[in-house]
Formats: structure tokens, sequence, C-alpha cells
């Protein structure tokens, strides 16, 4: 098929490195690799494009610098003309979308087409922004979530409570397919290094991340283990803050940042790992499908992670990881403490991991089962 690849969402580079960069990228590279051709319509086309994608086209859309909230929504609300535009021009034979807030026109097109529309939800946005950046234009934004959740053939959501907030936007089929990985980026498992023991988290330094948790449980490991050390793959907002919080007790030489990575250079940081872990803290609003955890099990690592939302159901305590409580730094470094001196549970958990994944969490296999359910709507009359 003719594919259009809609990415609308003004956050998300396409050729970036971030986590919803990554996403992006591994779609698209697991749709190429199943004969369909891609075009991408975005406003982020900066960065490398990588070689293995290079069949596939962009189409810019028209940019939404940062400014005034209100009047950026309003430059994403008049781009929806621009996207409408450039499908009619292309006549794809299936859209596909990465949901984003005030983006509504590729779904309806699709719909008026009557050609197969696929909306890949990957959070609650409406929430989120309320919660953690900020709602311009609210009553515009909900109206154009639930045009885009109304139009859509199929969605996919990455956890249920993505799902339920689809159906309750409108969504009328949804079905839930979680983060997947690529096996060609994972070959290998991690060799889980003896000395000295290495504690990694990889993903974007966020608030809800659960960081100053981990530190806290690094403290108390480092004081049984001089020798360990803690390595953050990744940047973001609260690099500064984890950074000083390491200094107070101590352990600043005993931390490294690499800072941001391209998604090509992440599986040598992990190699570098003896277990990755994913503290987030406890909420009732838990939706997220961290990419981090299914890239630390493809690479062989066993998890640490905490006891909330689906977390459990991705990881299974005492199989591919270690389940802990949440918002407890001595049960996370107790957890920790025990890999620390069962080297062979370590890499027994580890293979189990990467089994799963390998097995049943593909990008591959993620495009495959969306395209198989695909439905196409009656043209409007």
């Amino acid at each position: 098929m003719r594919i259009a690849y809609v990415s609308a969402d003004p956050g998300i580079p396409i050729w970036g490195s971030k986590g919803a960069s990554v996403h992006v990228q591994e779609m698209l590279r697991a749709l190429t690799r199943a004969g369909h051709g891609l075009t991408v319509l975005t406003p982020r086309v900066e960065g490398t494009q990588p070689d293995d994608l290079s069949q596939v086209a962009v189409l810019p859309l028209p940019p939404a610098p940062k400014g005034e909230p209100a009047m950026r929504a309003r430059q994403l609300l008049a781009a929806n003309a621009v996207a409408q535009k450039e499908l009619q021009a292309l006549t794809p034979d299936m859209v596909y979308e990465r949901h984003a807030l005030y983006a509504f026109a590729a779904m309806e097109w699709a719909a008026q087409a009557g050609i197969a529309s696929v909306l890949e939800v990957n959070a609650p946005l409406l929430a989120e922004h309320a919660t953690h950046r900020t709602l311009a234009l609210a009553a515009e934004a909900e109206a154009g979530v639930r045009r885009a959740m109304d139009a859509a053939g199929l969605i996919t959501a990455v956890t249920e409570p993505v799902a339920a907030h689809a159906r309750a936007m409108g969504a009328k089929d949804v079905i839930v397919v979680p983060n997947a990985v690529d096996p060609e980026r994972f070959p290998t498992s991690a060799p889980l290094a003896a000395a000295p023991f290495t504690i990694g988290f990889l993903g974007s330094l966020k608030p809800w991340h659960g960081l100053p948790t981990l530190v806290e449980a690094f403290t108390r490991v480092h004081a049984a283990r001089p020798e360990a050390r803690l390595l953050i793959i990744g940047d973001g907002p609260e690099r500064s803050a984890i950074e000083d919080a390491l200094g107070r007790a101590g352990l600043r030489d005993s931390a490294e940042f690499t800072g941001l990575l391209p998604a090509s250079a992440v599986p040598a940081a992990l190699a570098r790992l003896d277990v990755g872990t994913a503290p987030y803290g406890a909420t009732e609003a838990f939706y997220f499908s961290p990419l981090k955890i299914y890239e630390y099990m493809a690479a062989g690592l066993p998890v640490v992670t905490s006891d909330t939302g689906h977390l459990p159901e991705i990881v299974t305590h005492g199989s591919t990881g270690l389940i802990v409580p949440p918002d407890d730094p001595a049960a996370l470094a107790a957890g920790l403490m025990r890999l620390a001196g069962d080297a062979a549970l370590g890499r027994r958990l580890g293979a189990a991991g990467r089994a799963r994944v390998l097995t049943h969490h593909t990008w591959a296999g993620t495009a495959a089962h969306i395209l198989a359910r695909i439905t196409t709507k009656p043209t409007a009359a």
C-alpha cells in the first residue's frame, strides 16, 4: 500500500533521538520492511534521515514555533487545512496517524475518502497537557480530539487506560498495542559485567520517572558496595536536580550522564549495565507503555520496576525482573542489592525477558497486527 504517515505533534522531530521519535522511526521501519510505500507529513523535519529509511518521502507541515500558547494552538489548528490538502494530492491507500492535540484533518479526510485509517494513541493528551504543560484553547483541543477519535477507522492504544480514554472521547474500534523493539538493534544480550556493578536508567529525565527515588536507592547501594556505579542514559529537565542530589550525597563521581544518544548508540550503552530501572511513582492514572523496559529486556538485562499500573504485567516478578513498591528507596535498593549479589539470577532474568520481548513484542509484529485489523469507514454522504 501507499501509506501516509502523519505526525503533527510539533514536539516530535521525526528524525530525533527522544523516545517518541524512536517510536515513529520504528513504525516507519516496520511498515517499509513489510513492503509498503511511506510518505510522512510532519512539522518537524530536522535531523538526519536514517539510511534504512531513505526511501521514505517527507512532506513538511507548517511549523508551530514556540510562543504564546493560544497563538501556537491556533497555528496547529490552521495546519489541519494544509494536511487535508496534502493528503488530497497524495491520494494514499491508507492514513496512519500518531495522535496529536489539535490534529483531526487526517482521520476525517480518510473517512471522507473511504480509505483505511489508523490513529495511534500514546497518551491521554488533554489531561497530560493540562497537568504537565499548558492546555491552550481547551474547548478547541477537546473538540479536535473527539473529531479525530470519531473519524478513525481503527485506534491503537499503548495501554488499557489509554484505550479507555479513547473510548470516552468517542472511539469506536480500539485495540491495545504496547510498545515493542527491533531485534536487529539488539542482536546479542548485554554481557552483564561482574564489576563494577552498574545500575542504569534510560530515557528522558522527566518529573514522573521517579528519579529522586532512584538516587536515594543508589545512595543505599553505594554505602554497601562502594564500587557501584549509576549510568543515566538520556537527558531532560530533571538532570540538574538529579546531579545536585548526587552531589549532596557525595556520589557525583560515581554517576555518569551520557546525554541524549541517537537510537543507534543505545544498545552499546545498555551493554554497560547490569540492571535497568524504571522507578515510576504510585499514581492512579498510570498509562505509560515504557519503551525503556522493552529495550532493557531486549538487551538481556534484568529489570527492576515499580508495582504501579500495569507494569507487573510487563515485568513478571522473579521471572523477567523484580517488582518493588513504588516511591520506596529502601525496597528499590534491596532489589538492586539482590541482583548485585547474585549474578546468575541477573543473567536468568535477563535471558527470560529477552526471549519474551523478541517473541511477543517486535515492531514487525506490531505492524502486522495493526494492518490485519484495519477497517475502512464508509464514505460520508
